[in-house]
């Protein structure tokens, strides 16, 4: 089962959350978040695409990014990719350094880019943070001050304010609550609530990240990956199955109906498999192994 494609459009706004695999602190020092900004420069200028906000934390980013001709997966693979490489040269370590699938929220411009210009601005305030909305690495300081890096694109958030720069400045400052230097919540509450679902999912894994489960069970026991399907009942590929049943439906938001076209079995057989709760017990030994060498999964 293939990875579901993003939704793509020229001119599409997502609002994208990326962290740290099983929440470590991957932006921890000053220098790594300097590096992920000059990412983030390097590959706005390749492939064109518009940066209207961004907050880097300690352990995710967000980025407010409207897309060009080139779909936001390949932007983001090349961004990720490449930080993960920085990450792990610099820290001596290897594996991952993100969590699998970054996060990202199909939005309406003019509906919702100004609420979530200040929802990521705010970030520091919500956590706390010396500075709070004078933080460093955020695009705030881009909208009220020069621009040298080009990085973000503040004209036509700006232009919501007035036709002066000086109107502009003043309706963005109250807005995002300089003075107040406090928390302003998302205008809309749906908008608000998608949010929050997503950073709820502290412990589930993409729906579609079955292919990573798939493959990582096969890996484990040395079979290929086309022999999970074939009607072959070893019991090597029997106890494959069983355990890839197991954490997808523990990590994956699948039907019965879908992983059984996926593995090429009757619905009542998985089923039977997921009502079997010995066999949970039999393979936690494997479970474990695979879910944590693999995988990287957080219990």
């Amino acid at each position: 089962m293939a990875r579901k494609e993003r939704i793509h459009y020229e001119g599409a706004l997502y609002h994208v959350i990326c962290r740290g695999n099983n929440r470590e602190y991957i932006f921890e020092k000053n220098y790594e978040k300097e590096k992920y900004v000059e990412l983030l420069i390097h590959y706005k200028k390749r492939y064109q695409f518009k940066i209207y906000a961004y907050c880097i934390m300690g352990n995710h980013a967000h980025i407010l990014i409207e897309v060009g001709k080139v779909p936001l997966s390949k932007i983001m693979q090349g961004i990720q990719q490449v930080y993960t490489y920085y990450y792990n040269k610099q820290n001596n370590r290897s594996g991952h350094v993100f969590e699998q699938r970054y996060k990202a929220i199909l939005c309406n411009k003019d509906y919702y880019l100004l609420s979530l210009i200040r929802y990521i601005h705010q970030n520091p305030v919500r956590a706390g943070l010396k500075g709070g909305l004078s933080y460093p690495y955020s695009s705030h300081k881009n909208y009220i001050l020069d621009n040298p890096n080009n990085l973000v694109d503040r004209q036509f958030p700006l232009s919501v304010f007035g036709k002066s720069l000086k109107h502009q400045l003043e309706g963005y400052n109250e807005f995002v609550g300089v003075k107040e230097n406090v928390i302003q919540d998302l205008k809309d509450d749906e908008l608000a609530e998608e949010i929050e679902a997503y950073w709820a999912e502290e412990q589930r894994i993409d729906k579609f990240l079955f292919v990573d489960i798939l493959e990582a069970v096969c890996g484990y026991y040395d079979i290929k990956t086309e022999e999970i399907s074939l009607k072959v009942r070893t019991n090597r590929l029997v106890k494959a199955r069983k355990i890839i049943i197991i954490l997808a439906k523990s990590y994956c938001d699948l039907s019965n109906k879908e992983l059984a076209e996926g593995l090429n079995m009757s619905q009542p057989a998985i089923s039977n498999i997921i009502a079997d709760i010995a066999a949970k017990e039999d393979y936690e030994e494997d479970i474990m192994d695979i879910s944590n060498l693999n995988l990287n999964i957080s219990k």
